[in-house]
């Protein structure tokens, strides 16, 4: 794991924190210890940050994109959404993933945040360019002065998916040198006439997304961990099935 990121003691047990966004924002991803079943939990993971609640949103692997303002409270019924920026500092929002991509994101000179659900298909619909454009909309966020970090996801070691993604993605835009980077073939085997199976990194392609819309790479922060291998503490659809909790990203604006 990069030496940005480190393991903290937190209420429920472990949770994983990016130094350099620290500095700008409090946050946090969850482990496996809390699932985030029940509201109670919520209110946990709201104090762990020093927020009085926490905003989330019933996630549809889209691109939509819910503003938290200062004074407002959080919206109830949860909205339908994969992303969340805010200027509040009273309230949290969270994301929640179990092999998605969680992305938590700050302005170094504003203090307003954005936290990003990004699975293959929040990631071919650019939901991370989605939080970046808001940011600068809403509150007047420059893509320069953002910090960003990737929390556990599947990795592309445990990531196969058929050629129907690359169609997809080639259908919603994305240049083909850029598709290249994102699906990974391994060599077939000496004698096998079996196409290779493809393996998707879609912490890549987030990556790329974000220094494509103009955050500085050395401002992007990736854990690598893998939520498929490391299972005692994440958790992952792809190895439980039905099984699986979620992961949460939460973060709180610094204004």
């Amino acid at each position: 794991m990069p030496a940005a990121f480190e393991w903290t003691d937190a209420p429920w047990g472990v949770a994983l924190r990016c130094g350099p966004l620290g500095e700008h924002a409090p946050h946090l991803f969850t482990s496996r210890q809390l699932e985030l079943p029940s509201r109670e939990d919520a209110q946990v993971l709201a104090r762990a940050i020093g927020a009085r609640d926490v905003a989330m949103v019933t996630q549809v692997h889209g691109r939509d994109v819910i503003v938290i303002r200062r004074g407002a409270g959080v919206p109830d019924p949860r909205p339908e959404a994969d992303v969340l920026v805010s200027d509040a500092p009273d309230v949290a929002i969270a994301v929640r993933a179990a092999d998605c991509v969680p992305l938590l994101i700050a302005d170094r000179h504003h203090g307003v945040v954005a936290a990003v659900h990004a699975g293959w298909r929040g990631t071919a619909a650019k939901a991370v360019v989605a939080a970046v454009d808001t940011l600068a909309r809403e509150f007047g966020s420059r893509a320069e002065d953002l910090v960003v970090a990737i929390g556990p996801r599947i990795g592309a070691c445990c990531y196969e998916v058929g050629t129907e993604l690359v169609d997809a993605f080639a259908a919603a835009g994305h240049e083909r040198h850029l598709i290249d980077r994102w699906f990974l073939a391994r060599p077939a085997e000496r004698g096998s006439h079996d196409r290779p199976r493809l393996r998707r990194d879609v912490a890549r392609a987030n990556i790329d997304q974000l220094i494509l819309a103009g955050v500085p790479e050395g401002q992007i922060h990736d854990c690598g961990l893998c939520t498929a291998m490391h299972l005692d503490v994440l958790t992952s659809y792809r190895a439980e099935k039905e099984k699986a909790g979620r992961l949460a990203g939460v973060i709180r604006a610094n204004t």
